[in-house]
């Protein structure tokens, strides 16, 4: 199974210059939240993840660079294993892989476990390989959490909303393509990736009178 959660190593990078450039003001504003959050909006409804920027620092500012950017814009769900997981952010349609920045250091012994609905960070066999792809744990994945000898796999946020569309992408129906196993025979993309603003804090009650 880890097997298959290891994105592919690709032959070129986002230019440095595009990948330095300052995030949106969208994102600044979910980035000095205690919560940020991201909205993925699918070609099977929306989905919200909020991200754990204490315990994943390094995973939450990766994510949320390439949400800036525009990465995920267009790239697809291209692996997807209905009792393990759902896997994006690497290929957009046709299995055309994109271009990423620089790997980021595994956060996989965080705390945070691989349980239902959490997002964690893919990568290859090299604990420190993992750039932009991501996946979805649809149920508990326990042999994912980092332990003796298992430098784990970086669990850096939950889906808060949403879980209806997850579910709806772990069924599709799958089979193989460019050399790919489990790639959704109808393609599952992303349309729109964005930060979202924290929700303004409730107003206080009026005194009585």
């Amino acid at each position: 199974m880890k097997k298959n959660l290891r994105a592919l190593a690709l032959a070129c990078a986002i230019p440095a210059a595009s990948f330095a450039q300052s995030l949106t003001p969208a994102c600044e504003a979910a980035m000095a939240s205690p919560a940020p959050k991201v909205k993925l909006t699918t070609s099977k409804g929306p989905i919200v993840i909020q991200l754990d920027k204490d315990k994943a620092p390094i995973s939450t500012a990766n994510f949320v660079k390439y949400v800036s950017i525009g990465h995920y814009d267009g790239t697809i769900f291209h692996r997807v294993i209905e009792n393990f997981m759902i896997q994006g952010g690497g290929m957009s349609a046709g299995m055309v892989e994109k271009q990423t920045g620089s790997p980021i250091r595994n956060e996989g012994t965080n705390g945070l476990k691989n349980d239902n609905y959490t997002v964690a960070m893919a990568r290859t066999s090299n604990p420190d390989s993992a750039t932009s792809q991501f996946f979805i744990n649809v149920k508990d994945n326990d042999f994912l959490n980092a332990g003796p000898g298992n430098p784990g796999y970086a669990v850096f946020g939950k889906v808060i909303d949403g879980k209806g569309a997850v579910d709806a992408i772990k069924k599709v129906p799958t089979g193989n393509a460019g050399g790919h196993e489990n790639v959704p025979k109808t393609p599952i993309v992303i349309e729109k990736a964005e930060c979202v603003a924290a929700a303004a804090a409730p107003a206080a009650p009026g005194a009585k009178k």
